[in-house]
C-alpha cells in the first residue's frame, strides 16, 4: 500500500513537471497576436513580390532576345498607405488560394480562356505578405487595376470589399462578355458587385491632396491607367501599370503588338513622358525584372 502510494505521487509529479514544461514551451513558440497598422503620418508606398513570368518571345513586343537583359518580366503588387485609407495596385497573376507557399520557389502554370498557358514562378503569397506588415483585405479602401489583363488581376477578388477605382471603358471590357485572350474573368468576378466609382476624367485625386493620383493611359486596354504617388522623401513615382513592360521598348521606342491601340499607346507615352518632366518624378516599369529587383521591398518601405 505505502509503496503504491509512493509510486502515484511520483507519477503525479512528472505529470505536473510535463504540463508546466508544454505550457512554456508553448508561450514561447506560439506568434503573436496580430496588430492592426495604424494609419502612416506620411504616404507610404509598399513593394510586394508577387512572382515572376517567364516570357520567351520578345516578338510580341517587337523586340529581339538580344535587345533584353532577361526575357523574364517581374510581377510587383503595391500597397500605398495614406493618412486617409489604403490603396492596391495590381494583384499579380496567381489567386493565393490556387497554390500553397513552401519556404522555396513554386512553378505554377496559368491557363488562359483561350487555351494559352503561362508559367510563373512564386515565393509568398500576397496576403502573407499583407500580413506581415499587419494589413488584411479587409483594410484596404480602394483597389485599382492598371488593367484587367490576368497578370494585373489574380487576387482581384481579395479586394472586392474596398471600394473599385476604374475607367467605365475598362469595367465594360472585363464584363462585356467578350475576353481576350488575356483576361481570366474568374480572378475578378466579384467586383461586379464592388462600390465602384467610374472615373471619368485623364486624372483622379485618390485621397484629394495630390499625393495619390491616377492617370488614365489607355492603349494596352481600353480604359489602361497609371499611378502617380507623391513621396516626402523619394519624391514621385509613376507606376507604369504596362506602358512599358521592358525598358528597351522605352529605349528603342517600340510598341507591342498586342496592344487595344497602338496609336494611343503612343500618344499615352508622349503624355507621361510630360508629365515626368514637369514633376521630376521616377518611373518605375513593373514588368523591369532588374529595375524591380532594386527596390526595397515589404516589409521595408518608401516614403
Amino acid at each position: 500500500m505505502k509503496r503504491n502510494l509512493i509510486r502515484f505521487f511520483a507519477m503525479a509529479i512528472a505529470a505536473t513537471c510535463l504540463l508546466a514544461a508544454q505550457t512554456r514551451l508553448g508561450a514561447q513558440t506560439a506568434p503573436s497576436p496580430q496588430h492592426k497598422a495604424q494609419p502612416p503620418k506620411s504616404v507610404r508606398l509598399y513593394v510586394f513580390d508577387c512572382g515572376v513570368l517567364h516570357n520567351a518571345d520578345m516578338g510580341r513586343f517587337n523586340l529581339k532576345a538580344e535587345d533584353v537583359t532577361t526575357t523574364d518580366m517581374s510581377m510587383a503588387c503595391f500597397l500605398i498607405a495614406h493618412p486617409k485609407g489604403n490603396l492596391i495596385w495590381d494583384t499579380g497573376a496567381v489567386p493565393d488560394d490556387s497554390w500553397t507557399p513552401t519556404g522555396s520557389t513554386v512553378t505554377q502554370r496559368v491557363t488562359l480562356p483561350d487555351g494559352q498557358k503561362r508559367e510563373a514562378d512564386l515565393d509568398k503569397s500576397l496576403k502573407a505578405q499583407l500580413a506581415e506588415v499587419s494589413y488584411s483585405p479587409a483594410d484596404i479602401n480602394f483597389l485599382a487595376l492598371s488593367h484587367y489583363h490576368y497578370d494585373h488581376t489574380g487576387n482581384a477578388n481579395e479586394f472586392a470589399s474596398a471600394t473599385w477605382l476604374v475607367p467605365q471603358a475598362e469595367r465594360d471590357a472585363m464584363f462585356g462578355g467578350k475576353f481576350s485572350g488575356s483576361l481570366q474573368p474568374s480572378t475578378f468576378s466579384a467586383l461586379q458587385k464592388s462600390k465602384t466609382i467610374i472615373l471619368k476624367e485623364n486624372e483622379y485625386d485618390v485621397f484629394g491632396d495630390a499625393s495619390v493620383i491616377i492617370k488614365s493611359a489607355p492603349g494596352h486596354t481600353q480604359g489602361h491607367q497609371v499611378l502617380y504617388v507623391k513621396l516626402a522623401k523619394t519624391g514621385g513615382v509613376v507606376l507604369s501599370g504596362d506602358l512599358y513592360h521592358y525598358p528597351a521598348e522605352k529605349t528603342l521606342d517600340r510598341v507591342p503588338t498586342f496592344e487595344f491601340s497602338q496609336e494611343l499607346t503612343r500618344a499615352s507615352r508622349k503624355a507621361v513622358d510630360a508629365f515626368l518632366k514637369k514633376t521630376g518624378a521616377q518611373l518605375w516599369i513593373q514588368h523591369d525584372f532588374v529595375g524591380n529587383a532594386k527596390l526595397k521591398k515589404s516589409p521595408q518601405f518608401y516614403e
